[in-house]
C-alpha cells in the first residue's frame, strides 16, 4: 500500500508539473498582450490627448473551469484537445470610453505584425437576442520559451462602460436564478440594453463635438509633456528646431 501510495503521489506531482508547464505560456501571452495594450493606450494619449481605455481586467481560467468546459463541449480530455478547442484560457477585458475607441483599438492590434486575429465576434453590430453587446477577438501571439516558441490564444472582450455595466448586471441575475431567469426580468434586461446603447450613441456624439472644438479653436501648451506620469520639459532649442523644419 505504501508503494502504491508513493506511486500515486508521484503521478499527482507529475500531473501538476505538466499542467503548470501547459498553463505558463497562457500567462506569458496574457502579460504580453496587456503590455501591448498599455503601450497603445499611452501613445494614443500623447497623440490625441485622451485615454481611449478606462481600465483593463485579465484572468486565467482555473483547471476546474477548463475541465467543466471540456466536458460541456464534449471534447477529448487531453492537453492537446484543450489547446485546440478552448480559446479563452487567457482572457482580457478592455473597457473603452467610447464605441469608436473599440474599433480603433481593434485596428491598432490587428496592425501589429506578431498578432494574428483568428476569430472575431462582433456583438456590437449584431447584439445577442438578450441585448448583450461587446466585441470579442481571439488573438494568437508567439511566446518565446527557453526551449520552444508557442503560438498562444488570448481572448479579448472590448466594450464600453455602459456595455460592461449591463453585462455585469446580466451575469449577476443569471447566476442568482441559475440561468432560469423569469420572463419579466428578461424583458427589462433587454430594455436596459437598448437604453445603454442609446447612452453610448449620445456620449459618442458629445465626444465628437468636443474633438471638433479642439481641432478648430484650441492649441495646447506643448512645452511640457508627461511620460508615465513623469513631467519632461522640452528645451527651447528643440522647439526652435521643429519651428525651423516647419518653415522649410
Amino acid at each position: 500500500m505504501e508503494i502504491d501510495g508513493a506511486l500515486h503521489l508521484r503521478q499527482v506531482k507529475l500531473l501538476k508539473m505538466e499542467f503548470t508547464r501547459f498553463m505558463m505560456p497562457y500567462k506569458f501571452a496574457m502579460d504580453e498582450v496587456k503590455t501591448k495594450i498599455d503601450i497603445l493606450n499611452q501613445e494614443f494619449n500623447y497623440v490625441h490627448e485622451y485615454n481611449p481605455i478606462e481600465h483593463v481586467k485579465s484572468r486565467l481560467k482555473t483547471p476546474e473551469s477548463i475541465l467543466k468546459k471540456i466536458y460541456r463541449k464534449g471534447y477529448e480530455l487531453s492537453l492537446s484537445s484543450i489547446k485546440e478547442n478552448i480559446y479563452d484560457i487567457a482572457g482580457i477585458r478592455i473597457i473603452c470610453s467610447f464605441e469608436s475607441d473599440i474599433y480603433k483599438l481593434r485596428k491598432m492590434l490587428e496592425n501589429q505584425e506578431d498578432i494574428q486575429v483568428i476569430m472575431c465576434k462582433d456583438y456590437i453590430k449584431n447584439p445577442k437576442p438578450n441585448g448583450y453587446r461587446s466585441l470579442h477577438l481571439v488573438l494568437q501571439v508567439p511566446v518565446f520559451m527557453s526551449d520552444r516558441v508557442e503560438k498562444v490564444n488570448v481572448e479579448l472582450q472590448i466594450r464600453t462602460i455602459a456595455m460592461d455595466f449591463w453585462a455585469s448586471l446580466e451575469h449577476k441575475i443569471y447566476y442568482k436564478y441559475d440561468r432560469d431567469v423569469p420572463g419579466n426580468l428578461m424583458g427589462q434586461l433587454k430594455e436596459a440594453a437598448i437604453s445603454a446603447a442609446e447612452l453610448d450613441r449620445k456620449m459618442e456624439s458629445i465626444h465628437r463635438q468636443v474633438i471638433e472644438f479642439n481641432n478648430n479653436g484650441y492649441e495646447g501648451d506643448y512645452q511640457d509633456i508627461f511620460l508615465s506620469e513623469e513631467e519632461l520639459h522640452i528645451p527651447e532649442a528643440i522647439l526652435q528646431l521643429f519651428l525651423i523644419n516647419d518653415k522649410e
